[in-house]
C-alpha cells in the first residue's frame, strides 16, 4: 500500500512524524524504564504530554528545532549542491542564535528566525552547542572514515536526529549519506557519529522513494558496511542487532532497551529502525516503543517518526497526535518546499 503514496506524502509524513515522535518522548528523556511504566502503565507512553486543561500543543525539542534548520540549509542553498555543507553550519548558526536569546530580535529575523516557539531551550546537545560555538566558521571537512576536527570524540545522536531533510531532496542514497555526513561533522567529529547520520539520511531517501522497509534498511546496512576504514562496523553491529531482535518479535520496551539506550548516533538509529521493524502495521506502537525507555527519548522518538512517516506517509501517522503538536504549520510549509526543491 505504502508503495504507491506519492512523495510528497512521504515527505509530509517524516517532518511530521520526527516531531511528533520528539513530543512523545521528551517529558520522558532522563526517567527510567521503571519510572515510565509507574507512571504511564504497561502500555507505556501512548498520550501527547499536554498543559493543564488540554489547551497547548504538546513541545518539541532541539532535535525538531534542527532538523526544521536543516531543512532550511538545503532551501537556501537554490538547489546548489556544493554549497549544502556551508549552507547547513550557516543554518545551524542560526539555530544557536536561538539557545541563546528570548525571541526574534533585531532585522536578523529572516526564515526561521522569525518564529517566536523555535527559540524554547529544551536541553539542547553538548556536542551540537560546543561545536557551534566553539567553531563560528566553517570548519575543515576531513575524508570518509577519519576523525574530524570538531569534537572528534563525540558520536551523540545529534548527528542523526536533525538529518532526515538530507533524504527528502531526491538526490539518491549515496548522495544523501554524503551531505548528511559531511554536515554531522560540523558538530561531531567521530566517524560512528556521522557515519550513522549518513546511514539514516540514506534510509530516508530509500523509503520516501517507495522501497519496502526491511529492504531499505537491509541496503543501508550494506552502505554502511562500506565505509573505508572500518569506519561502519559499529553502525552495522547496531543496526543489524536492531533488525535481527524484531525478526524474532520482540515488540517489547524490553528488547528496546538491549538494543540501546540511544545516547549515541548508532544506538539511536538502531532503536528507530527495530521499532520501525518490529510494528510495521501500527505507527502508534512504534512511536510508543521508541520512547518507552530509560535513555535518550525525544531523539529515539524524532527519528523513529521520521522513518515512519517516511515509509507509511502522513496519514498513516496517529491523526490526534499530529494534530497536537506545536510547529506544524511550519513543518508542512518546510516539506512542501523541499519537495519541489531540484538540487543538482
Amino acid at each position: 500500500m505504502a508503495a504507491y503514496l506519492a512523495r510528497s506524502e512521504r515527505i509530509r509524513g517524516c517532518l511530521v512524524g520526527g516531531a511528533v515522535g520528539d513530543s512523545l518522548g521528551w517529558p520522558v528523556e532522563f526517567q527510567r524504564l521503571e519510572a515510565i511504566l509507574a507512571a504511564h502503565g504497561e502500555d507505556g507512553v501512548t498520550e501527547l504530554p499536554r498543559s493543564t486543561g488540554g489547551d497547548r500543543l504538546a513541545e518539541v525539542t532541539d532535535d525538531t528545532q534542527m532538523t526544521l534548520f536543516t531543512a532550511e540549509a538545503l532551501l537556501w542553498t537554490g538547489g546548489r549542491l556544493s554549497e549544502v555543507r556551508a549552507a547547513a553550519h550557516a543554518a545551524y548558526q542560526r539555530w544557536l542564535r536561538t539557545q541563546r536569546l528570548p525571541g526574534p530580535e533585531g532585522e536578523q529575523t529572516a526564515g526561521l528566525l522569525g518564529e517566536p516557539w523555535l527559540y524554547a531551550s529544551r536541553a539542547p546537545g553538548n556536542a551540537c552547542m560546543s561545536g557551534l560555538r566553539d567553531h563560528p566558521e566553517l570548519p575543515e571537512v576531513v575524508e570518509l572514515g577519519r576523525v574530524g576536527v570538531v569534537n572528534s570524540n563525540s558520536k551523540g545522536c545529534g548527528t542523526v536526529m536533525r538529518s532526515a531533510p538530507f533524504g527528502l531532496v531526491g538526490v539518491g542514497p549515496e548522495e544523501a549519506f554524503r551531505l548528511s555526513a559531511e554536515a554531522a561533522q560540523l558538530t561531531h567529529g567521530h566517524p560512528t557519529g556521522y557515519v550513522a547520520a549518513g546511514a539514516f539520511a540514506a534510509l530516508v531517501d530509500r523509503l520516501v522513494s517507495g522501497e519496502e522497509p526491511s529492504a531499505a534498511v537491509a541496503e543501508t546496512i550494506k552502505q554502511a558496511a562500506s565505509a573505508p576504514l572500518g569506519a561502519g562496523t559499529e553502525t552495522v553491529e547496531a543496526l543489524e542487532r536492531a533488525v535481527r531482535w524484531a525478526a524474532e518479535g520482540n515488540a517489547d520496551f524490553e528488547t528496546v532497551e538491549r538494543v540501546g539506550l540511544g545516547w549515541i548516533a548508532e544506538e539511536c538509529l538502531a532503536i528507530a529502525v527495530h521499532c520501525l521493524l518490529a510494528a510495521p502495521a501500527d505507527p502508534r506502537r512504534a512511536l510508543t516503543l521508541s520512547v518507552t525507555h530509560s535513555g535518550d527519548s525525544d531523539s529515539t522518538g524524532a527519528v523513529c517518526g521520521n522513518l515512519l512517516g517516511a515509509a507509511y506517509g502522513l496519514s498513516a501517522l496517529p491523526q490526534d497526535w499530529a494534530a497536537g503538536v506545536e510547529g506544524v504549520p511550519t513543518l508542512l510549509r518546510s516539506a512542501d518546499l523541499l519537495g519541489a526543491l531540484r538540487l543538482a
